[in-house]
Formats: structure tokens, sequence, C-alpha cells
């Protein structure tokens, strides 16, 4: 039996099988496969035995409760106290991929393990089934490989377009005012799948943009941040396009708090790779 991902979470023995067997075509230990089912290692299998390839119950670092659908298949988790991202995936037998793809999130929020170990919060272990024509419409992408407007295609959806490009449906009905929740995304509609012109807290300042639409320059507000500023243009590194000509040393603009990454207002930098700023070592 598997799951949305195609992950194998239990396994239905067939005449010939033992557990050293099934362990190994899973890549199990045998000493887990046996804890997984209560079973002692070297225990015969009878033909038709459904066999469990993710833990029981709870363990270290994913102690929280869990939905199951009616095939056991896990769908939902609550975090507790103490969770880690390691010890979800593994309880699970989710990669950290998936686990972003099923909540939607981008991924630097699960590379940092911000998203999924906080206390409290319900997280999805499982994406819905979407159109096997979504997802091959057309891209167009900024200078560090980000998507930054996708042309959907017939069978597109909400889901669709969260799964592939890591947004909730929330984030793009806010980048893209035209579109709404009730009605069906056609075919041919220009989706933006990052802020721009939608100003967020830590990147208040205003851009320009080439005659794609592709983000070209900055320039700094109060109170803005480099980790905002870099969210609100699919930017993965503003540092790189802003080093000095010459010279080792590091970003050539400003900061008004340095422990806080807050960059001084009223400066123009780029958020293309593509076009740096460069200016003369300090």
């Amino acid at each position: 039996m598997r799951d949305s991902f195609g992950n194998a979470d239990f396994y239905t023995s067939v005449g010939g099988d033992t557990p050293a067997a099934v362990a190994a075509a899973y890549k199990l230990s045998e000493a887990k496969l046996s804890a997984f089912n209560g079973l002692q290692p070297g225990t015969p299998l009878t033909p038709g035995t459904r066999l469990r390839l993710i833990p029981a119950g709870p363990g270290t670092g994913a102690s929280g409760p869990v939905t199951v659908d009616a095939d056991g298949i896990p769908t939902s988790y609550l975090v507790e106290p103490d969770d880690t991202l390691s010890g979800i995936t593994y309880r699970f037998n989710l990669t950290e991929k998936q686990l972003a793809e099923a909540n939607k999130v981008p991924f630097t929020y699960e590379r940092g393990n911000v998203f999924y170990i906080q206390a409290g919060r319900l997280i999805q272990l499982q994406k819905k089934p979407v159109d096997s024509r979504s997802g091959s419409g057309t891209e167009v992408k900024n200078s560090f490989g980000q998507t930054v407007f996708y042309t959907t295609v017939d069978g597109d959806s909400f889901d669709s377009l969260g799964y592939k490009f890591r947004s909730t449906t929330a984030q793009i009905l806010l980048y893209n005012p035209s579109l709404a929740a009730n009605e069906p995304i056609h075919a041919g509609t220009k989706v933006q799948l990052i802020p721009g012109d939608v100003k967020i807290e830590g990147a208040q300042g205003t851009f320009t943009a080439d005659a794609n639409g592709i983000p070209l320059t900055y320039t700094t507000a109060p109170g803005d941040i480099e980790l905002q500023v870099a969210f609100r243009f699919g930017v993965t590194d503003v540092r790189s396009a802003n080093r000095p000509s010459k010279g080792t040393g590091g970003a050539w603009y400003e900061f008004a708090d340095l422990p806080n990454g807050e960059l001084a207002p009223g400066q123009t930098i780029s958020v293309a790779l593509d076009q740096p700023i460069n200016k003369p070592e300090r």
C-alpha cells in the first residue's frame, strides 16, 4: 500500500516471503521491520500478512497524534514540543521535499526547519490528486532560476500550482487579485508566483522590472531585511548580485541593524544575478 507520493507504507506478504527478504526489498533492517510489526526476528510469514513499513506509533522527534485514512495511510499530524523534522519524516516515510510539497511551503522554510517544528501546527502528510495534464505550462524564470510567472494549461488548479511551486492558495490569490478561490483557473492564465507588487513586512520598498516583469532593482525602505527582500522577489542570494567590483568583501550595501539583518533605507540594490550592481570595495 503506497501513499500519495508512491512511498510504500504497508506490504501484504505472499508465499515464500521472509521478514529479512521483505525488509531488504524496502531498504529496512529486519530488526526495524520486526519492531514495526511486533515480530520476533526470523518469524515465518503467513501469506496475506499485512506488514507495516513505517513505525506503528510515536517516537523520538515525532510524538504527536496522527490521522490516518481507511487504508491506514497517515494523512495529517499535529506537531508536539520537541518534535524534529527528521523525526517526522522518519515516522511517516517521507522525504523533506515531499513534506514541503504536501504543505505547499517554500523550500527555504523546510531547509531551515522553521515550519515543521512549531508545536501545535497541523501539517499535511499527503497531497491531493491533481489532473495529469497540470504543470506543463510555460515558466518565466529570473536569473536565480526561480519561477516568477507561469502560464497555465488545461488541468491546472490551485492545488497543482501549490504542489509544483510551493505556494499556498492564499499566496496565489494574494499575488493574483484577478483569481478567485471558488473559480477554476483557465488555461492561458499568467500566474505570478512571487509577491512582486505586493509589499510585505520587511520588504516595503519600490522596484523596477524588465519588459517581462522580472524584477531588476529594488530601493530599500525603513525596516527592510535581506530575508524578506529575497522572498518578495524570488531571490536566492541578494548579496551575490551586490558585491564589490574588486576584492573579496561581502555585499557593498549598508545595514541599519546588522545583527537583525535590517538594511539601511534608500539604497538601490540589484535583485538580478545577471545584472549585478558592483561598487568599488570600500
